[in-house]
């Protein structure tokens, strides 16, 4: 039997999400046509906004030394600039952060436990806190869902409240793992309780389970941001992650951060998204529009 947990935190009451008007939005903004000149400043705009990650049983040392060098580098014979974090596991921070020593680039890990988050609350403050040491500059941790499903709202918050005070001066991006929330009710709450709570980021998911990021989840979290902003004068960023793949569909989200929260987003310290194939295909997209022509698959690392 779960113990009582006191808290203080009341969640506050959130706008009912129309389902359906949620759905049809994300499927308008998803068939805007985008000029070729803009279509290139999106692409070149994608590229600095991914985290570039490897979460795998298998990473090693040299894998994310790749990683970190592609980053540095996505396209050496042009002018595409660096990706905004390399997104690891903790032990590889070290080894990402000194190969991207001298850079702009994040270093990015995932913490408090993931993919599950199923510790004590003080264990996955410890690993936030360690991760913070090794020099991450950005921190993943994910949502207690078994407490949100639950209705232990208050447990939520003050659990991202310690896990935000651990982080210190390193962001903190918050997981919500919408595919297994069940409603756009519930990620609405969810997305404000982490806000509230002292979220820098709100992340849809872990990328460990299906479905991960969808535009119409995606477009809720966008209006808890909008809304908070209207509300306080606080700018959150947005991390949608998992099964971006294809620069065509990233080029979606970002019509949607545009027309949902305006220019002042597009921006790496508002808007990144989590992918690790993505990168590949927005330079494959780009050579497209200098040449005309696609490049061969076989001349991009596979990093």
């Amino acid at each position: 039997m779960q113990p009582p947990f006191q808290s203080e935190y009341r969640p506050p009451k959130v706008p009912t999400v129309d389902a359906v008007a949620a759905r049809e939005r994300a499927q308008r903004l998803s068939t805007r046509s985008i000029k070729t000149e803009a279509k290139v400043q999106g692409l070149k705009m994608l590229v600095g906004m991914l985290d570039l990650t490897t979460l795998e049983g298998a990473d090693t040392p040299g894998k994310v030394r790749s990683l970190c060098q592609k980053a540095r580098t996505p396209d050496s014979d042009h002018d595409s600039p660096s990706v905004g974090a390399v997104c690891v596991y903790p032990p590889m921070v070290p080894v990402a952060r000194k190969q991207l020593r001298g850079t702009d680039i994040a270093i990015a890990s995932v913490a408090s436990y993931f993919p599950s988050g199923q510790a004590a609350i003080d264990e996955r403050v410890e690993e936030v806190e360690r991760v913070r040491e090794a020099g991450a500059d950005e921190i993943d941790v994910v949502m207690n869902r078994n407490a949100f499903l639950s209705g232990r709202y208050g447990q939520v918050h003050d659990e991202i409240s310690a896990l935000a005070e651990a982080s210190g001066e390193a962001h903190l991006k918050v997981i919500l793992e919408t595919g297994e929330l069940e409603t756009y009710d519930a990620v609405r709450l969810a997305s404000q309780i982490a806000i509230d709570a002292g979220a820098d980021f709100i992340k849809t998911s872990t990328g460990k389970i299906t479905p991960a990021a969808t535009m119409p989840v995606t477009l809720v979290m966008l209006e808890a941001i909008r809304d908070h902003y209207l509300d306080t004068g606080e700018a959150i960023g947005m991390k949608p992650a998992g099964g971006i793949r294809k620069a065509k569909r990233a080029l979606r989200y970002l019509v949607m951060v545009k027309e949902t929260l305006g220019d002042a987003w597009l921006t790496p310290d508002r808007f990144r998204i989590g992918a690790s194939s993505l990168l590949n295909d927005l330079l494959l997209q780009l050579e497209k529009e200098r040449t005309g022509r696609y490049h061969s698959k076989r001349y991009l690392s596979l990093g």
